[in-house]
């Protein structure tokens, strides 16, 4: 079923963009009348966010209806980390995402609504280091770090996966050419795959520690939150 919901999306996406870059059409200017191009008006964009940070290329059919092609990846957090059980890790983010939109502007101004799909292979490091001889909990059971401490570390991945997108955005102008846009939104993901691994002695139970880490990423790959990827960018636009 998941796969029949995203080859609907990526059909849907398709209809739309097959749309936008329809065939020239004759419009009213301010000089008289001109033959419009899908390819004009065009813009490249360079883009920074939760997703990492890239660029996208834009058509507009009209001023209600345009598609954009994108890519964001790098190493960026958008959150410093992530909380389980009592159990805070460290995040470090890899992205990697190619993604396909369609906007739609209901007014013809700066606000759009975008749909979409995007090949998302990302990749979280979990961190989490205890010092020698302090008091922790995994999974709601307390454990004593040994001499030489302990550091519970792994990954979180979304990989090789397509996923369905939603979001809102403004794009003001700045100039006839330069402008500024933000977008906020969310890919629906599924559960991620997740892998924690324990490694140095504890004073008691540490027989059980690597059992609990087992059973806190469990957690994390269950949790409903890390079902959908949130995605706040900002960014500078130039048209030509």
């Amino acid at each position: 079923m998941k796969s029949l919901h995203k080859i609907l999306a990526i059909s849907v996406l398709a209809t739309a963009a097959g749309s936008a870059m329809a065939a020239d059409q004759t419009v009213v200017t301010d000089e008289g009348v001109s033959t419009f191009s899908f390819f004009k008006p065009a813009a490249v964009r360079a883009e920074v966010g939760t997703t990492g940070y890239g660029g996208a290329i834009s058509w507009s059919a009209n001023p209600y209806v345009g598609v954009t092609l994108g890519y964001n990846g790098g190493d960026i957090s958008w959150s410093d980390d992530i909380s389980i059980n009592g159990s805070d890790y460290d995040l470090d983010m890899d992205n990697n995402n190619v993604y396909l939109n369609a906007e739609i502007r209901p007014w013809a101004n700066w606000f759009y609504m975008a749909a979409g799909v995007a090949y998302l292979d990302n990749d979280y490091e979990l961190d989490r280091r205890v010092r020698p001889n302090e008091g922790f909990s995994v999974n709601g059971t307390d454990f004593v770090a040994g001499a030489n401490g302990v550091h519970i570390n792994g990954q979180m991945s979304y990989k090789n996966d397509i996923a369905p997108y939603v979001g809102i955005g403004f794009s003001p102008s700045i100039t006839d050419r330069w402008g500024v846009f933000g977008e906020l939104g969310a890919y629906y993901t599924g559960n991620p795959t997740v892998q924690l691994t324990a490694t140095g002695t504890t004073a008691n139970n540490n027989a059980d520690l690597q059992n609990q880490v087992d059973q806190e990423a469990n957690d994390i790959r269950n949790d409903n939150e890390y079902e959908w990827l949130p995605v706040a960018k900002l960014g500078v636009s130039f048209r030509f």
